[in-house]
């Protein structure tokens, strides 16, 4: 790992002496096994690739998220945690039997790591396909994550879709709820995309009030709703900088996009277009 400045050693060398006595105060523990990576953040971006995502919405996809790992924004909330790194991995999700990794475990420490996951997301094509079956992606991720040789102080799935349907395989409830007893926590960006050449949409409900109730979780989690091209790319990078700065910058506003926090069922969501609201723990 390389360090720009003296500033920047003295800070990782004084975080990593004082983050164990700040999360035992705090309740929590932070204990990496023996010879495994230590990250601040571990990461699973969860992309919606069923059959209800053209083939127009896997590039924009793709190019959103390849494009914000290397903004200098995401760059500088990397820098500013603990151990100045994230670990990342993209997943496309389609039926139950496919949930496909596009990019593995990859660790970010500064513009040139981030320039080769995104390299390696834009050169791998469509991989997954079928049915909305979003309980087998959540139970994926939460097993990528189980199972992986990197130690985060926090872990988060960002989920992704354009509907909240279930057709197939692990109930969301059982799949979600499995998570969040792990700790993780559960994001969601739900598309509304209305370019031209995109699918369909679910018309029947309000998407992101479906992932407020019934997808995200945990502490501080969210929904950021996008419904176009332009509005994308923007989303993906502020969703991210709130992800790796966990919430501490959440203000402000962005073009076409609301974040919403998770609710309980019988909690009305309140409209907020265009800006960001503090989110709530609900399980």
């Amino acid at each position: 790992m390389r360090y720009a400045t003296g500033i920047g050693r003295i800070r990782w060398a004084v975080g990593k002496l004082i983050l164990p006595l700040i999360l035992a105060l705090a309740g929590q523990t932070f204990v990496p096994a023996y010879g495994q990576e230590e990250v601040d953040l571990e990461l699973v971006l969860l992309a919606d690739a069923t059959g209800s995502i053209d083939d127009a919405e896997i590039r924009f996809q793709r190019e959103g998220y390849a494009t914000a790992i290397v903004h200098e924004e995401v760059l500088a909330a990397i820098s500013k945690g603990f151990t100045q790194r994230i670990a990342l991995t993209y997943v496309e999700w389609g039926d139950e039997t496919s949930q496909e990794i596009v990019v593995p475990w990859t660790i970010i420490d500064g513009l040139g790591s981030a320039r080769v996951f995104a390299g390696m997301l834009l050169k791998q094509p469509r991989m997954a396909s079928g049915y909305n079956a979003i309980g087998a992606a959540l139970a994926k991720a939460h097993d990528l994550i189980r199972t992986n040789e990197i130690s985060g102080l926090r872990r988060v799935i960002d989920f992704s879709a354009d509907s909240a349907n279930n057709w197939s395989g692990v109930p969301i409830e059982v799949a979600r709820a499995a998570a969040l007893s792990d700790g993780l926590i559960i994001n969601g960006l739900a598309i509304l995309c209305r370019d031209d050449d995109c699918g369909g949409r679910p018309v029947a409900y309000d998407l992101e009030t479906a992932f407020a109730k019934s997808i995200i979780g945990g502490p501080g989690s969210f929904v950021v709703t996008v419904d176009g091209r332009n509005s994308f790319a923007e989303a993906v990078r502020r969703k991210l900088v709130l992800e790796i700065a966990d919430g501490s910058t959440r203000s402000g506003r962005f073009k076409k996009a609301r974040l919403l926090p998770a609710v309980p069922v019988a909690r009305p969501v309140p409209a907020a277009t265009g800006f960001f609201h503090t989110s709530r723990e609900v399980r």
